[in-house]
């Protein structure tokens, strides 16, 4: 975490030494920076169920540390910083939303799947709060510890019809970055969630043809 501090310190005395406004904040508009993306999963259990039910995937929750584009790095747990010179492309929740629509669509057990915002008539809706999204220390005790992505997803299953909670599951994965370097933050990033979208797609799939095969046997 020092390498990762001492980047901190250097960038915000260049933004001093060049006479930049505004120093105190990294979201300053003209302050260059680099955006960054994430992948969905694409790979899954081929036993998987095929359901005909459509999926609504809701925008998730989230705190205001995580619910817009900036990179969260949490080197206390009562401590939040932002990444400097970097942002995710879009928030944070709409970003995991976007994903989660895809991985669902990379399953190939989906007939349809898509957000509120397109009009799609939802038989289920699968509704996620973001707990954890950020990077953190390994360590505490060694200051010199990899930071490490931390993602964790509270997933609910909802039946849209009577509005009723059918399943939840708390999902959490870890990945360490290769160093300070903002390209293996995120890389560690892209890791931690990419299995977290695998875990919560898989789930979602098992509980939602467990529910309607129930529904359709009047048990």
């Amino acid at each position: 975490m020092r390498q990762f501090a001492n980047r901190y310190l250097f960038l915000l005395g260049m933004l001093l030494v060049s006479g930049c406004s505004g120093l105190l904040s990294l979201s300053e508009a003209t302050a260059p920076v680099d955006l960054y993306l994430l992948t969905p999963k694409s790979t899954f259990d081929p036993n998987l169920p095929r359901i005909r039910q459509q999926i609504v995937v809701t925008e998730p929750t989230a705190t205001a540390a995580i619910i817009n584009d900036r990179i969260t790095v949490q080197p206390t747990p009562l401590e939040v910083r932002f990444l400097p010179g970097a942002r995710w492309v879009d928030r944070a929740p709409l970003i995991i939303q976007s994903l989660m629509i895809e991985s669902f669509e990379n399953s190939g057990k989906v007939d349809a799947v898509g957000r509120s915002a397109i009009g799609l008539r939802a038989d289920y809706l699968v509704v996620a709060d973001v707990r954890e999204f950020q990077a953190i220390i390994s360590d505490t005790e060694n200051p010199d510890a990899p930071l490490v992505a931390n993602v964790r997803l509270n997933i609910k299953i909802v039946e849209a019809n009577s509005d009723t909670i059918v399943a939840s599951r708390s999902i959490e994965k870890l990945q360490a970055s290769a160093s300070d370097d903002a390209n293996d933050i995120v890389a560690a990033f892209d890791l931690a969630l990419g299995r977290v979208l695998k875990a919560s797609v898989e789930w979602s799939i098992r509980r939602i043809h467990q529910h309607a095969s129930s529904v359709a046997d009047g048990s």
